[in-house]
C-alpha cells in the first residue's frame, strides 16, 4: 500500500491529482484535526475519508444513515480491491457479530455503520479490539437540532470520543448553514483546532431555473423534449414516479420509475438500466440518487417542489458533474406553495396533538405507568392510527417528536410490507378463475381494495384484506401463496415488523407533558426553511445560483449568467440598435394592423421580453395602440422616439 495519499489516489481511483479543496481537507485529517467537510453535490466526498484512511494503519469507521448508500460504498471500494465491511438493518446477530470480528481481527479497511449500531452491547464489545484510525460521519447535517434533518442517534456519536479519544472525526455533508455547521462542531465536540472546508457554491455549468406552470405535464414534455440526454425527475410520492414515467413512456421516451415500495432486485434492474442508458428519464422519490456515481446527467427537474433547499440543492446538483452545460428545473403552482407553508403544523404537531398519540400509543402497547423501559415492540403505525381512530400523518409526527425527545425509538427499516402484482393478462386471469374457483373470491378482493395493483405491485395489508373476503390471515396467506406458485400474482410476505423501543417509562397520563423548547424552535426553523424555499421558486430578480449561496453562508458568489432570472435581466438590457430594430418591427405592424398574437407567435422566451419591453414603452409614449381585438394600430403621434 502506497503512503502518499495522491500515490493512493492514483493507485485505487485512478485520478491524476485531487479536485477543489479535496487535497487539504485530506491533509488536515492526516495532521490529526478534527474536520467539517462540505462539499457540493458530486464534489468528491467519499475520498476526502478514504483516502487519508488508506494512508494509515487500521480501519476507518463511517457513520452513515443510509443502507443503500452504505451497501454502494462498500461494493466500489470491494470493486477496487479495498476489503470494507458493513452492519445494517436487517442482519441477523451471527451474521453482525462475524462482522465485528472480521473489523476486529481481520484485515480490512472499512466498516460501515448506522448511528443506532453504535449503542448496541455487540458494538461495546467488539470496539477495543477494533484499530479505528479515523470517524467518518456522513450526511453531518443530520447531527445537528436545527439542521433539515436531525437525527437523535447521530448526538450520540460523540460518545465515541470516550472510548477512542485520539481519532480524529471528519464530518461531511452537501448542504449546511452557517448555524447548522457550528452545531456540528459543537455536537461532536470537536477540538480548538478544527478546521472547517467549504467548497464555493458555483456551479459554472448549471442552469436553475423555475417555472410557475398550471399544467406540470405539458411543461414537463416541453423540457424533456428540449433537453437531450440522461434525466431525473424528482416526484414527492410514490404514485407520482408512476404516473409521470407512463406519461413519458406514452410520449415516446424511454422512461421506468423508481421508489422505495419496488423490490431490492427491482430498484437495482432499474438503476442499472439508467446507468448503462438504456433508460433515458427516472422518474424517482428521493430514494433515488444517493451515491449514485453518473457524470453525465444533463437534467434534473423538481416535477413536486421540495420541502428546503437543502434537499433542493443536493438533488439539483446531481446534474452537470461532467462539467458539461446542464439544467435543474422547478415545476411548481401557487397551490402547492399555500400547502407548504401549511405544513409546519402537520410536521410539528402541538403539545394537545402529541399526548394523545403517546397515550393512544401506551394503550395499544398496553404499558402500565412507570414501566416499559428498555423493551421492544411490534408497532404497525398504520393499524395503531385506524384502531385508535388518529390522522396517520398526525400519528406519524407525533411520534418522531417523541422520539426527538428521547422518549422512545421508531424503526421502520425492519419493515418490509407485503406486496403484490399480477404478472398476467386479463384475459388469462379471466381463465384461471374459471379453472380455479376457490382462488376467485381473493383475486377479486385484490382488484376492489387496490386501485391499480393490476398494473403496479403493491403493498397490501393482509389483516383487512382477510377481513374483506371473510378468510382468516392464514388461510389469505395460504391463498396468496397458492396464487403465486400458479405464476398468477408475484407475492412478497410481510419480511418483518416494525420496531418501537422505549428509552423511558410509561409517564402516568395526567402529568405527561410535552413542551420542549428545542421542538418548538425546530419548528420556527422548519418554517423558515420552507419560507426560504416558497422564495426562491417565486424569485423572478435575483441571480438562483446567487441566492442559494447566500443561504448556506456565502453571499461573495456572483450572478451565474445562465440561471432563468440571469438570461431574462440579460434580456432586459437592450442596446440603442436593438430597441431601434424592435421600435421599427412595431411600427410596421401597427401600419397593417398586424394582430399582437401573430408576431409574439414564433419569437423565443429572451426575444419576447425584449419585445414587451419596448412595447410597454411605445404604449406609455402612445406611439402605437393595441386594440380590445389584440391588433396593433398607429396613433396620430407615429414618430420614433429615442432609446431612454
Amino acid at each position: 500500500m502506497s503512503s502518499s495519499p495522491s500515490d493512493i489516489l492514483k493507485e485505487y481511483w485512478g485520478y491524476p491529482a485531487f479536485r477543489g479543496l479535496q487535497d487539504s481537507i485530506v491533509q488536515s485529517v492526516l495532521e490529526g484535526h478534527d474536520t467539517l467537510a462540505l462539499l457540493p453535490t458530486g464534489g468528491g466526498k467519499s475520498v476526502c475519508f478514504q483516502v487519508p484512511a488508506m494512508a494509515q494503519p487500521g480501519i476507518c469507521l463511517v457513520i452513515s444513515p443510509l443502507i443503500a448508500l452504505m451497501k454502494d460504498q462498500v461494493e466500489n471500494l470491494k470493486q477496487r480491491g479495498i476489503p470494507a465491511l458493513a452492519i445494517y438493518s436487517g442482519m441477523s446477530f451471527a451474521q453482525t457479530r462475524q462482522t465485528l470480528q472480521n473489523a476486529a481481527y481481520g484485515n480490512y479497511k472499512f466498516l460501515y455503520v448506522s448511528p443506532e449500531r453504535l449503542e448496541t452491547d455487540l458494538f461495546a464489545e467488539y470496539l477495543p479490539a477494533i484499530k479505528v484510525n479515523l470517524i467518518a460521519v456522513d450526511e453531518a447535517h443530520c447531527v445537528s437540532q436545527w439542521g433539515y434533518d436531525f437525527r437523535p442517534p447521530y448526538l450520540r456519536i460523540a460518545a465515541l470520543r470516550e472510548h477512542l479519544p485520539n481519532v480524529p472525526i471528519i464530518a461531511l455533508t452537501a448542504s449546511a448553514t452557517p448555524d447548522v455547521q457550528q452545531d456540528i462542531c459543537e455536537r461532536l465536540q470537536f477540538g480548538a483546532q478544527h478546521q472547517i472546508f467549504q467548497q464555493s457554491f458555483e456551479r459554472p455549468n448549471l442552469s436553475y431555473s423555475a417555472f410557475e406552470v398550471d399544467a406540470k405535464p405539458i411543461k414537463l414534455l416541453e423540457i424533456v423534449q428540449n433537453v437531450k440526454g440522461s434525466a431525473i425527475v424528482y416526484c414527492k410520492t410514490r404514485k407520482h414516479t408512476q404516473e409521470v414515467a407512463a406519461l413519458l413512456q406514452a410520449n415516446g421516451h424511454h422512461a421506468s420509475y423508481y421508489h422505495a415500495g419496488l423490490s431490492a432486485e427491482e430498484r437495482t434492474q432499474r438503476q442499472e438500466a439508467w446507468m448503462q442508458r438504456r433508460t433515458r428519464i427516472m422518474a424517482c422519490t428521493n430514494a433515488f440518487g444517493m451515491g449514485i456515481d453518473k457524470a453525465d446527467v444533463r437534467l434534473v427537474v423538481h416535477y413536486d417542489m421540495p420541502d428546503c433547499l437543502e434537499n433542493y440543492y443536493q438533488e439539483a446538483g446531481r446534474a452537470g458533474r461532467d462539467g458539461n452545460r446542464a439544467y435543474a428545473v422547478l415545476l411548481h403552482h401557487p397551490r402547492e406553495i399555500a400547502d407548504m407553508q401549511a405544513l409546519a403544523a402537520i410536521r410539528y404537531p402541538d403539545e394537545a396533538a402529541i399526548r394523545t398519540v403517546y397515550k393512544a400509543m401506551m394503550n395499544y402497547l398496553q404499558i402500565p405507568a412507570h414501566s416499559g423501559e428498555g423493551q421492544w415492540f411490534d408497532f404497525d403505525i398504520g393499524e395503531f392510527a385506524s384502531r385508535f381512530q388518529l390522522n396517520i400523518l398526525t400519528a406519524t409526527y407525533a411520534i418522531k417528536a417523541l422520539e426527538q425527545e428521547d422518549l422512545l425509538t421508531y424503526n421502520e427499516v425492519f419493515f418490509k410490507p407485503a406486496t403484490v402484482g399480477f404478472t398476467v393478462s386479463k384475459t388469462d386471469l379471466t381463465e384461471f378463475e374459471q379453472a380455479y374457483p376457490d382462488l376467485t373470491d381473493t383475486v377479486k378482493g385484490l382488484l376492489r381494495s387496490y386501485e391499480g395493483i393490476f398494473d403496479f405491485a403493491t403493498a397490501i395489508n393482509e389483516k383487512k384484506l382477510a377481513q374483506f373476503v371473510n378468510k382468516s390471515v392464514q388461510e389469505l396467506t395460504k391463498a396468496l401463496q397458492q396464487l403465486h406458485q400458479y405464476g398468477i400474482i408475484e407475492y412478497s410476505p410481510v419480511k418483518e415488523k416494525p420496531q418501537l423501543y422505549l428509552l423511558q417509562n410509561r409517564s402516568h397520563t395526567d402529568y405527561f407533558r410535552f413542551n420542549s423548547p428545542a421542538y418548538f424552535k425546530r419548528k420556527e426553523l422548519f418554517a423558515k426553511r420552507v419560507q426560504a424555499m416558497a422564495a426562491f421558486a417565486q424569485n423572478k430578480v435575483e441571480c438562483r445560483s446567487r441566492l442559494l449561496a447566500t443561504y448556506f453562508g456565502s453571499p461573495e458568489v456572483k450572478p451565474c449568467g445562465i440561471c432563468d432570472t440571469c438570461i431574462n435581466q440579460k434580456a432586459l438590457t437592450l442596446s440603442q440598435e436593438a430597441f431601434d430594430r424592435i421600435s421599427q418591427q412595431i411600427y410596421a405592424a401597427a401600419a397593417t394592423s398586424t394582430p399582437l398574437a401573430d408576431i409574439l407567435a414564433n419569437m423565443g422566451t429572451n426575444g419576447k421580453m425584449q419585445f414587451w419591453k419596448v412595447l410597454n414603452f411605445l404604449l406609455g409614449e402612445e406611439k402605437v395602440q393595441v386594440g380590445a381585438d389584440g391588433k396593433l394600430r398607429q396613433t396620430a403621434t407615429g414618430k420614433t422616439p429615442k432609446h431612454e
